[in-house]
């Protein structure tokens, strides 16, 4: 049976297979009462893993008519053995097969017509189902599974794709219809949703879980990268979880399209009903003013001289419009926006540029600020820390501490949430976990002290069971014990059936060992670099890094540090000046910006083997289980992998280059508090040099020993560490008076 998958995948992990072939084998000779519902739910598992272990060229139907096949060759082989193991086996009135059955999930593989149990199973007693019964049986697991297709999310490819820019308007007012009137007035906000089920690709990210969020609380969303807390996030913003339609909500996790829109009015059109509004407005306003300047005779008002059944209506609406926009409050919808793009490090110049002019890490900012402008009853931001620098941090996070509405935040800046959260939800062993009114210091105490409590209570209870069951075992059929093993084993019946708690979540990153290089190893002279000649965007820059190099690169957006970081690895040439390196010199970069070098459509050891050949399947997934990508995981396709995970094999595939220097732009970002605590005992292990540019603070305290400020068309060292820097940034904004917007650490 090996052989038939083999035929159709021949690069599948033999692991996978095997595993395949024993689900299928375990649940096809199964004799419980619900054999075939075991069976269906098993075919259904065995689809979803070979499809997202297939390559592209691998189509769904012939997965589907692989798994069709084996499970013919099961069901004949089963049905060979079952009867030569009783003489007495009676022929079934009508034979079972259950590859035949196309709509399987929804019959479950059940069929009409009388059956001979005896035939199926193993027991003794004759028993058969008439056609009434089975149809009865059918329509209750029918219903059973329709119930369940209600709560449960199973994301298609293409609901992973971004919602278009151009069709943005049309998607938000689908995920929030507009109620005018009192349609929505005294409705409650809150969120409270019982056995929710959210799955994508065939993997369950939450089963038979609560949801609860109750409005106007700030809600931090943790867990290690993969456990699906994006997915949840997706499904909340295109109400694929029943979210009642009163509740707006605005979602967060990517930069919007550059074009020659200005950005404030980017952020002013954000709202997209406001902007409706207003139209309608117009519109009724023109009609209304149409009807007055010529009055039909036949309609016309005693009282009024106007045609009053058509006005009367227009008038209606308009009421209801103005009624909508005093509560949005249209009027300082301008003044609003203004503040929050002045917030979050635009000045009033750049609010009047357009989109495209900006970089990607701004348009993300302009994307957080039109979440902001629409004041959404449910904001779901998805590392919004990312793109931002610590005074855009600073006022995000001051900005949501006096927001009325409800936050849910993916993040992992201890900071951040620390500030913000007023809860934090734990995504983990497909379930939440909720730990009120704490920050994230609190959550990471408590959490462990609940897993290790957990832990004593499950040995615990296993060691009295186990005690138990050695005293049945002994005694059970011994007369003078038997009542005392009789009472053991009620004892034992009545003990709770507790989970095994989650292991340790631990995290190791290792790169390679490097052999020593003679100095110099990289030095920039006096180098200049500008895209347009006369306007330099660095100058006169004089530097030099060693294989012992710990050096973080800080300053202002824009002022160029990734800029710098291009100029020594040689992706761009000076416009002046030298940069010199060791010819035998290896370089590894991590680009802020890491997806666009993977290839989604391949899994993790696919991408390495291509880009790195010369190894096996197995020493591709050893290397990548060093960085975190562990189990199948390595064999899914990236583009089902969480962000902190395809982060995780950029990481892997870097170390693959063996680099004498690591130059790492924004490195933390999508990284879990435990990856990131990994990288940092990396990187200070790595022996060769270490260039990275970063905004979290706690990485650049950990692992830098040096820092260059990068300002004014400058790069120059500084001579205290990332606290001292933070101290002059807060020192230089008080003597201003006001909040400096652009630095950046």
């Amino acid at each position: 049976m090996e052989s038939e998958i083999s035929a159709v995948l021949p690069s599948l992990d033999r692991v996978i297979t095997d595993y395949s072939v024993g689900f299928l084998n375990h649940a096809s000779t199964s004799t419980s009462p619900d054999a075939d519902i075991e069976l269906a739910e098993a075919i259904s598992a065995v689809t979803s893993i070979l499809l997202d272990a297939a390559p592209p060229e691998v189509s769904e139907s012939k997965i589907t008519a692989l798994v069709e096949k084996l499970v013919a060759q099961l069901d004949a082989a089963h049905g060979d053995a079952r009867k030569l193991s009783s003489s007495k086996a009676r022929k079934l009135d009508q034979t079972i097969h259950m590859a035949s059955q196309r709509n399987m999930s929804s019959t479950m593989g059940l069929v009409s017509g009388g059956i001979d149990i005896d035939a199926v199973g193993t027991r003794k007693v004759e028993s058969k189902v008439d056609k009434k019964k089975l149809e009865k049986a059918e329509r209750k697991i029918k219903a059973k599974q329709d119930k369940k297709v209600m709560k449960n999310v199973t994301y298609e490819a293409s609901k992973l794709i971004n919602v278009d820019e151009e069709n943005y308007d049309d998607f938000y007012m689908q995920v929030n219809p507009l109620t005018l009137g009192a349609g929505s007035q005294g409705k409650s906000k809150d969120i409270k949703m019982d056995r929710v089920d959210v799955q994508i690709g065939g993997l369950r990210i939450l089963s038979d879980t609560t949801l609860t969020l109750a409005y106007g609380r700030r809600y931090g969303l943790v867990g290690q990268n993969g456990i699906g807390k994006s997915t949840l996030l997706r499904a909340l913003s295109r109400r694929e979880i029943a979210i009642p339609t009163h509740i707006t909500i605005l979602h967060v996790e990517q930069e919007i399209m550059g074009d020659d829109t200005p950005a404030l009015q980017a952020v002013l059109d954000a709202d997209v009903w406001r902007k409706h509004l207003l139209a309608e407005q117009e519109r009724i306003t023109r009609e209304l003013a149409a009807i007055e300047a010529r009055p039909d005779p036949i309609t016309i008002s005693a009282s009024s001289g106007y045609p009053t059944a058509e006005r009367e209506e227009l008038d209606t609406i308009l009421a209801d419009i103005h009624s909508k926009l005093t509560e949005m409050e249209a009027d300082k919808a301008e003044s609003r926006a203004a503040s929050i793009l002045a917030g979050l490090g635009f000045s009033q110049e750049r609010q009047q540029h357009p989109t495209r002019t900006f970089s990607g890490g701004w348009r993300m900012r302009l994307a957080l600020a039109r979440a902001l402008f629409c004041k959404p009853d449910l904001l779901l931001l998805d590392e919004p820390s990312n793109m931002l620098d610590v005074p855009s941090i600073t006022f995000l996070s001051e900005y949501l501490q006096d927001y009325p509405s409800t936050v849910l935040v993916v993040s992992h800046d201890r900071a951040f949430l620390n500030e913000v959260a007023t809860d934090i939800i734990h995504q983990h062993s497909e379930r939440l976990d909720y730990y009120k009114g704490g920050n994230f210091d609190a959550f990471y105490a408590t959490k462990e002290e609940r897993r290790k409590t957990a832990k004593r209570e499950y040995e615990n209870q296993m060691a009295y069971r186990k005690h138990l069951q050695t005293f049945i075992d002994k005694f059970r059929y011994n007369a003078a014990k038997s009542s005392e093993a009789q009472s053991r084993i009620k004892k034992l019946e009545k003990l709770p059936k507790l989970e095994a708690p989650d292991d340790e979540y631990t995290v190791v990153f290792k790169f390679p060992e490097v052999e020593k290089l003679s100095p110099p190893i990289i030095q920039m002279t006096n180098v200049s670099f500008s895209y347009n000649p006369g306007f330099p965007i660095v100058e006169k820059v004089d530097l030099d890094v060693q294989l012992d190099s710990r050096i973080g690169i800080v300053g202002p957006n824009g002022a160029g540090k990734t800029t710098v970081l291009k100029l020594l690895i040689g992706q761009l040439e000076p416009s002046g000046g030298l940069i010199t390196q060791n010819p035998r010199l290896r370089i590894g970069f991590f680009a802020q910006h890491h997806v666009d070098a993977l290839d989604l459509t391949q899994s993790a050891v696919g991408f390495c083997a291509k880009m790195f050949p010369g190894r096996t399947d197995e020493e591709y997934r050893r290397h990548l289980g060093a960085f975190g990508i562990t189990g199948t995981t390595g064999l899914q396709k990236m583009a089902l992998l969480s962000g902190g995970q395809k982060s995780r094999v950029a990481f892997a595939c870097l170390s693959l280059t063996n680099p004498h220097i690591l130059v790492l732009d924004e490195p933390s970002n999508h990284l879990d508090v435990e990856a990131m605590d990994a990288l940092s005992d990396a990187l200070r292990n790595f022996q060769g040099g270490v260039l990275m540019v970063s905004h979290d603070v706690t990485m650049l305290a950990n692992v830098c020993e040096r820092l260059w400020v990068c300002d004014n068309g400058t790069v120059e060292a500084f001579a205290g560490d990332i606290q001292a820097y933070k101290r002059r940034i807060t020192e230089q904004a008080n003597s201003k008076g006001v909040v400096t917007q652009n630095h950046h650490v």
